[in-house]
């Protein structure tokens, strides 16, 4: 019998610009994959999945960041249903959840207090010192302003642009001085992709990449993600800190490389699951 799966496309209202076709096309080379080893292939976009609409399948590849839609798929991740990534994982991922869990980690992640943009208590000993980052609290940066690096002198009128633009809460987290690194894996560790911020790759001189990796790893297990990314600044070489983790990235340097990785975790994953 031939086997079924169903991939849900992120809404471009969470993959903005350049995001919204590299999105896309991570899903289609993974799709692209199962459907060379037999699968039966059905596309659908998050806003069905909003509407209600999920047909039945073998394997859910989800994309989804919204809480609408990960709430409709909450009930298949009760029944025991295959999805990659989990509903409840996506969930974790918003960053007042995302925020709690690093904090009771033990992992290396800054200070981050979250506040209410509107009538936020100033309580300046629970605010990082110097300078810090403002995010907004719920899903993944949507547009440039939805993470500001400030001051405590400026915290009032960012927080307002924030609230101005309907954003409830946010994160302020300290600043962590060093290059900025990004990541993206795959949970049974066939893959694993660092570089920096401006694309370039990673050498031994800015980072251990083993201990990157290890945090990396470590963080995605925490939240319970199978494919995910994030980002990371290396104060010193053997020390990264991690500042931010997502799931489902976009894996544009190695879009083929990672379709073929989360391709065989999804299939290990629909057989081991068929097996029970």
């Amino acid at each position: 019998m031939t086997m079924r799966v169903l991939a849900i496309y992120r809404s471009a209202t969470y993959s903005p610009g350049r995001h919204r076709n590299n999105d896309a096309a991570i899903m289609d080379a993974t799709t692209a994959r199962l459907a060379e080893n037999g699968w039966a292939v059905e596309r659908l976009g998050e806003r069905d999945v909003e509407a209600g609409i999920i047909p039945d399948a073998d394997l859910y590849l989800n994309m989804c960041q919204g809480s609408a839609a990960s709430m409709h798929l909450l009930d298949l991740e009760e029944r025991g249903a295959c999805i990659l990534n989990r509903p409840s994982t996506v969930l974790g991922c918003h960053r007042h959840r995302l925020v709690r869990t690093l904090d009771a980690s033990g992992l290396p992640f800054p200070l981050t207090v979250m506040l209410p943009t509107t009538d936020a208590p100033m309580f300046e000993t629970e605010l990082p010192d110097g300078e810090f980052w403002v995010k907004r609290g719920d899903v993944h940066a949507q547009q440039a302003t939805d993470v500001v690096r400030t001051s405590r002198d400026e915290l009032a009128s960012v927080l307002a642009g924030f609230g101005a633009r309907g954003v409830k809460q946010v994160a302020v987290q300290a600043h962590v001085p060093g290059p900025v690194l990004k990541f993206y894996g795959v949970g049974d560790g066939s893959l694993f992709h660092a570089f920096r911020e401006d694309g370039r790759p990673v050498d031994s001189d800015t980072v251990d990449l083993n201990v990157l990796r290890r945090l990396a790893f470590a963080a995605a297990r925490v939240v319970g993600l199978n494919v995910f990314g994030g980002d990371a600044v290396v104060p010193s070489p053997t020390h990264p800190t991690l500042v931010d983790l997502n799931d489902w990235p976009s894996f544009a340097p190695v879009r083929q490389e990672a379709a073929a990785a989360i391709a065989q975790l999804a299939e290990a994953s629909a057989m081991q699951r068929s097996i029970r």
